[in-house]
């Protein structure tokens, strides 16, 4: 999953692709570098970011996803928690919806619901404005799996089917760095859900306090995650990362 944000303050690369040609332009990059998945965002969800109206969110998102639907049968993932822009992306022919709030904002579920599409349920505790201020939890592992219990009720109870549904533990979204090591060395207390894991450690400040090497730590996370069970990757250094990936599912098959 390749990672782009078309917001002028996403934490890693904000203000980059603002500009439609120019997200575009990298979108199709990423395509080519083995990008499955296009994860195209237009609020910045990292911490202390301010929220945006839904008249901007979708200024930002909608001509990208129009143009790159144009040029690309990609598959397109909307990274939003307004039920308004998903239903506004799903009416444009997008694949999956990426929510860190795990439809809990005022109609999400009915909204994801009505797209009849894949979506990914991710953990945060608090906000984005104020998640980082203290996080604390008993036991990180257990509440992110009952949280995990409790939401994919809500989306069946919804009507949303179960087997669309995909998770994440949303490593950074109200976490320490040894909260977030910790979910990763124990993915696979999350495989009793049979559901798909998704994990975004790329650039990720628990990466940056381990390494200088954004990259090189990124993809040691990244492999960290498939090694545990992960099944979906999401980069901003899309062609490292594949290359990464290939390597180590050649030596888990022990085919070249």
């Amino acid at each position: 999953m390749g990672i782009l944000n078309v917001t002028p303050d996403s934490f890693s690369d904000g203000g980059k692709f603002l500009e439609t040609d120019i997200a575009v332009h990298h979108a199709l990059q990423m395509v080519t570098a083995g990008a499955d998945i296009i994860d195209l965002g237009g609020e910045s969800t990292r911490p202390g970011a301010a929220a945006v109206a839904v008249d901007e969110e979708l200024a930002r998102v909608v001509p990208v996803i129009e143009r790159l639907r144009e040029e690309s049968s990609v598959a397109i993932s909307i990274d939003t928690s307004k039920s308004e822009v998903m239903r506004a992306c799903s009416a444009l022919d997008i694949d999956l919806i990426n929510d860190v709030k795990a439809l809990q904002s005022d109609g999400a579920l009915a909204a994801a619901a009505e797209a009849r599409l894949p979506v990914c349920l991710m953990h945060m505790q608090g906000e984005p404005r104020t998640m980082q201020a203290s996080p604390h939890y008993e036991d990180v592992v257990a509440e992110v799996d009952l949280f995990f219990t409790e939401r994919v009720a809500a989306c069946v109870n919804a009507g949303i089917d179960r087997s669309v549904l995909m998770l994440d533990p949303g490593f950074g979204f109200g976490k320490t760095p040894a909260h977030n090591l910790g979910l990763i060395n124990q993915l696979k207390a999350f495989s009793h859900h049979e559901l798909p894991i998704l994990v975004g450690l790329s650039r990720k400040s628990t990466i940056k306090r381990l390494t200088d090497d954004l990259v090189s730590g990124s993809i040691a996370g990244a492999l960290a995650a498939l090694e545990n069970g992960a099944r979906v990757i999401r980069a901003h250094d899309v062609a490292e990362t594949r290359s990464a990936m290939d390597v180590w599912h050649s030596i888990k098959t022990s085919r070249a």
